[in-house]
């Protein structure tokens, strides 16, 4: 799994990590069973404090999220209620309507937008398939 942090947006890193292991989950993105990975890694991937990616689990496991094994790592637990599409599509709808405000405040117009989108959307592409490569 790729994470995306944004560290200008206000919100709490550790947050922005719970939100997106919860999204993944609840999708169907991880799987049951699937090791998350191991916190230092993480936080030196992410150049984040330990602290900050074992808040994070700390949050998913009290959630349900997920579940720690001892000396084995933090694993994702049985999701029996994917979102179903209609349901994601309004939850990327709401993120591209919070992108799509602040680049009008930003005075971009809607081609440098859609540009800008797909230039982001293919360099996403092109790191998850190193990743998956590795």
């Amino acid at each position: 799994m790729q994470f995306q942090l944004n560290f200008k947006s206000g919100k709490a890193v550790y947050l922005q990590l719970v939100d997106q292991v919860k999204l993944a989950a609840a999708c169907g993105v991880l799987q049951a069973g699937e090791a998350l990975p191991a916190i230092r890694p993480l936080a030196e991937d992410l150049r984040v404090n330990r602290n900050t990616v074992a808040k994070a689990y700390a949050e998913l496991e009290n959630q349900g999220v997920i579940e720690t094994i001892v000396g084995k790592g933090c694993f994702v637990r049985a999701n029996r209620s994917p979102y179903k599409k209609d349901v994601r599509r309004k939850l990327l709808a709401e993120s591209i309507d919070e992108a799509v405000v602040h680049a009008h405040h930003l005075q971009f117009d809607k081609g440098e937008f859609l540009r800008l989108g797909e230039e982001r959307f293919d360099t996403f592409e092109q790191k998850r398939a190193r990743a998956s490569h590795a």
